[in-house]
């Protein structure tokens, strides 16, 4: 490992998963696993398998599938956590258990009620027994930034001693300044015996804004390890941004001496998948991933762009994925074109799902006038879903103006059997939704309905995500298509299928943030 090497920690599937609303089925998570690992992350942490079975499968699922990063589990600093922690992560090939135990006056006095000498001991135990299971442990320090500095440098110390190859440094509720948390990470590199032999990672919070700010402070005080999240999902406001740290290594390299792994022609690619398994979209102005990105309003840059790109891009939206919306392919164009294509786009898919893909893709080109690559990534995401379905869409046919009644006519297929159904309805996505309930006899609540324009133009292509939940049962489903209320039917059949087929488990423990 070259001395200026940063490694990327991401915790999109454990902490970022714990962002309302963006919990993920064991397929989902999968999916975003195998992104992560073309992303070509250091470590993946697949979830806190004590949590549920559910995670627990998951967290196994990842470590025996997915190639090439560590898997980690984490693990609260006690045997039965750690015992299940290594259980399911004892078939990857590079196994990682993350324990910790909290470090401030605040968390030991009112959350664990145990002295400081009490949490040492624990401290040490779990270190130990972690070690005894799996040669690679890292030991995390909770709401360190809001810990007494020489009892934290005494805690770390212990756990390098019992055999700790990472100490982590979170500030876990957000509350540090760049300022502060370089002092922090200076003093623990100068005052912890044995830290110089060590990886020493970072674990920011967004509450005030700020944790990028921190990770980069913290990287130039010493730290080796940047924890973080696509898209910056995470507890409360978020994570520290995979994308924006890395991003900015990269862009000032001229001032920051470090680089990290990761293909940045990735990050996009796995930005949007996350949006689309999660249905939360980024906001536009959100750096390097956000739609207006790389937009350029104002005359004046616009002007500069066009004489010189570097005038006011200080990168390009390829270096990190983004596709130029560039029409690559049409009506008349191959399968084999089009499988080069998804290669391109970062997708690797079996025979089947590229037969599937391409025929949506024949179907979108003799609607639409130019297909782009996000037109693309649109369908084969919204193609990849569980291979049994209980629910499927033949026909949608709606009548809607000023002067009538919306009302909606669907025809489609319940276990292999035809039904129909019109119904009335406040608009035609109403109406659509209600013909659909009344086919399927669903009962539960519709909690979201999002809309979005995958591409410019009238012939865009409209992409709905929907929110559904029956009996204590909450799922995503995706619709893409040029007609919004066809999408919007696509979205809400995939959602019933979602909760027929995918056994969503309860959670015995709650996941804390770190």
């Amino acid at each position: 490992m070259k001395k200026n090497y940063i490694k990327i920690f991401d915790t999109t599937l454990r902490d970022g998963e714990q962002s309302p609303g963006c919990s993920m089925n064991l397929e989902e998570k999968l999916r975003m696993a195998h992104q992560l690992a073309r992303l070509n992350v250091d470590i993946i942490e697949a979830g806190f398998p004590i949590a549920s079975q559910g995670d627990f499968e998951a967290v196994a699922c990842l470590a025996k599938e997915v190639k090439g990063p560590t898997i980690a589990g984490l693990a609260r600093a006690n045997k039965m956590d750690i015992e299940r922690c290594f259980e399911a992560i004892k078939h990857a090939k590079k196994p990682r258990i993350h324990t910790f135990i909290s470090s401030s006056d605040i968390h030991l006095k009112y959350q664990l009620k145990k002295t400081r000498e009490q949490v040492l001991e624990d401290a040490a135990q779990a270190v130990r027994f972690a070690k005894s299971f799996c040669d690679d442990v890292e030991f995390s320090a909770m709401d360190a930034t809001r810990s007494d500095r020489a009892y934290l440098a005494q805690m770390f110390e212990i756990a390098i001693a019992e055999g700790a190859k990472t100490v982590n440094v979170p500030d876990t509720v957000g509350y540090t300044i760049p300022s502060e948390y370089f002092d922090l990470i200076s003093y623990l590199m100068k005052n912890v015996k044995g830290i110089d032999k060590v990886d020493v990672s970072v674990h920011c919070h967004n509450d005030l804004g700020l944790a990028v700010a921190n990770s980069l402070a913290a990287i130039q005080a010493g730290a080796t390890q940047v924890e973080c999240t696509v898209n910056g999902i995470g507890e409360r406001a978020g994570n520290c941004s995979m994308e924006e740290v890395v991003m900015t290594l990269s862009v000032r390299n001229d001032l920051m001496k470090f680089e990290t792994g990761i293909d940045k022609k990735q990050i996009y690619p796995s930005s949007r998948l996350l949006s689309t398994i999660t249905g939360i979209s980024v906001q536009p102005n959100k750096a390097i991933v956000g739609e207006n990105a790389f937009a350029h309003e104002s005359g004046i840059h616009q002007d500069g762009v066009l004489k010189h790109q570097n005038t006011y891009e200080i990168m390009t939206p390829e270096s990190v994925g983004i596709p130029r919306n560039k029409l690559v392919l049409g009506k008349h164009s191959g399968r084999h074109a089009f499988r080069d294509r998804l290669s391109g786009l970062g997708f690797s898919l079996s025979e089947t799902e590229i037969d599937k893909a391409f025929k949506s893709f024949k179907d979108l080109a003799d609607k639409k006038k130019n297909v782009y690559d996000e037109d693309i990534m649109a369908i084969v995401e919204g193609g990849l879903d569980e291979k049994t379905q209980k629910y499927e869409l033949d026909y949608v046919h709606v009548e809607s103006g000023t002067a009538i009644s919306p009302k909606s006519t669907v025809k489609m297929k319940v276990d292999g059997e035809a039904r129909e159904s019109t119904q009335s309805g406040s608009g035609p996505v109403d109406a659509t939704f209600m013909a659909i309930r009344t086919i399927s006899k669903f009962e539960g609540t519709l909690d979201k309905y999002v809309v979005n324009a995958i591409t410019g133009g009238t012939d865009a292509q409209g992409e709905v995500v929907v929110t559904l939940t029956d009996n204590g049962k909450t799922v995503r489903g995706n619709g893409a298509h040029t007609d919004i209320i066809v999408a919007s039917a696509m979205a809400y059949i995939q959602a019933l299928n979602r909760l027929e087929f995918y056994q969503v488990k309860s959670v015995t423990y709650t996941s804390p943030s770190l």
